[in-house]
């Protein structure tokens, strides 16, 4: 098992990102909540990692905190939640914030992130109301000065509705949800932090 990987950010294409690490190319999917924390590209970074082996890909989740990984893990315990549910999970709210769903029983809340139906979300709340009491308390991430690796970005708008649809949203969706994000948000994170909000609005 590949526990965390410390390198340079090579790119980063939400969900998807690129570390360098001694020369080794890794791809990582990540949840948004750790790309909002993520360095520039060419920037030194530690990432917690958890690694899936199916029959036909071996696939590497990143995250930027222990706590975030430790949700991870325990959401892919339960039943009718995979890898994707609990990346869209994690994405859809901060670790503090899903707590505060099971903590409240707020089933309609979690309904609203992409792949929970009504039975899931009330399922997360039973099954996972005593594992998060001993969830462990995470670190961040750490980033370091940049390292001058170059590589080609996509357009902001394009990489955010890639992100989404990767995350579940449908591509109608996500036309409407970009179509009401603040003029002012022009990063990739920036689109898809207020697209996200706009869905669970």
């Amino acid at each position: 098992m590949i526990g965390f990987l410390r390198g340079r950010l090579a790119a980063k294409h939400p969900p998807v990102l690129l570390m360098d690490v001694g020369g080794v190319g890794y791809e990582i999917e990540a949840p948004m909540s750790t790309f909002y924390g993520l360095p520039a590209v060419g920037a030194d970074v530690t990432l917690h990692t958890h690694l899936v082996v199916r029959e036909d890909a071996h696939i590497l989740f990143g995250f930027g905190t222990e706590r975030e990984r430790s949700l991870f893990r325990e959401l892919i315990k339960i039943s009718g939640v995979g890898p994707r549910i609990a990346l869209g999970i994690l994405s859809g709210a901060s670790v503090d914030e899903f707590h505060r769903c099971v903590e409240g029983q707020d089933a309609a809340s979690l309904t609203r992130i992409p792949g929970i139906g009504r039975k899931t979300a009330e399922r997360l709340i039973i099954e996972m109301r005593d594992r998060l009491k001993v969830l462990a308390t995470g670190q961040s991430l750490e980033t370091r000065g940049p390292a001058g690796i170059w590589a080609p970005a996509p357009s902001p708008q394009s990489e955010a509705f890639s992100a989404l649809v990767a995350l579940g949203y449908k591509p109608p969706e996500v036309a409407r949800l970009l179509q009401k994000v603040d003029p002012s948000a022009t990063t990739t994170e920036e689109l898809i932090r207020h697209a996200l909000r706009a869905a669970n609005s």
